[in-house]
């Protein structure tokens, strides 16, 4: 007996052909269990050609640091301002950086264990557990094909606390709260 199952009612593209149209673009704010991190030297000339071109829209972004991009649920970007000393990095530096990013969603138990398995298999091929500004800790592992996999799990959130603060100030809040207006329960 296989352990895969008929599932093709799961994706927004569950009609297929001709006849397919395409999902809303999805404003809601949710816990990514995945998405990609490009790094660019012109967030203002990246985010027009990825909104655009590819249709993504802009979720949210801090200027001159970070654009959060959507399209459908689930197909997130973050494109990220490269590091100001990447024009003067040495040619060793540049070969070791990842070819690409990509980020998982785990959850706190899996991570030491993530890291262990990692490291048993390239040595040196995993960080530390890193706690985040946005109420994450994550791990970095580098790919033998070079792609940087963020491994990130949700800390405990207070409503109350420093992160929720720091979400504020950029205009995501939590839900049921005063300011979190549409960011409630929907559906």
């Amino acid at each position: 007996m296989s352990q895969f199952f008929n599932a093709f009612e799961l994706g927004p593209t569950v009609e297929r052909g001709p006849a397919a149209v395409a999902p809303e673009v999805f404003r809601g704010i949710y816990a990514m269990p995945a998405f990609v991190t490009v790094e660019t030297s012109d967030l203002k000339a990246s985010t027009a050609f990825w909104t655009r071109g590819l249709g993504f829209i802009e979720l949210f972004g801090i200027p001159g640091q970070i654009v959060h991009l959507r399209r459908w649920a689930f197909q997130d970007v973050l494109l990220v301002a490269a590091n100001a000393d990447s024009a003067t990095e040495s040619a060793a530096t540049t070969a070791a950086r990842a070819a690409m990013s990509v980020s998982f969603s785990c959850v706190l138990e899996q991570l030491d264990g993530i890291v262990a398995a990692c490291r048993d298999l390239v040595a040196g091929s995993a960080t530390e557990p890193c706690d985040t500004p946005w109420g994450t800790r994550d791990v970095e592992i580098m790919t033998p094909e070079r792609v940087r996999v963020v491994c990130t799990a949700p800390l405990p959130f207070d409503p109350e606390g420093q992160v929720a603060h720091d979400l504020a100030a950029v205009g995501i809040f939590a839900p049921d709260t005063p300011s979190g207006g549409d960011n409630g329960a929907h559906g």
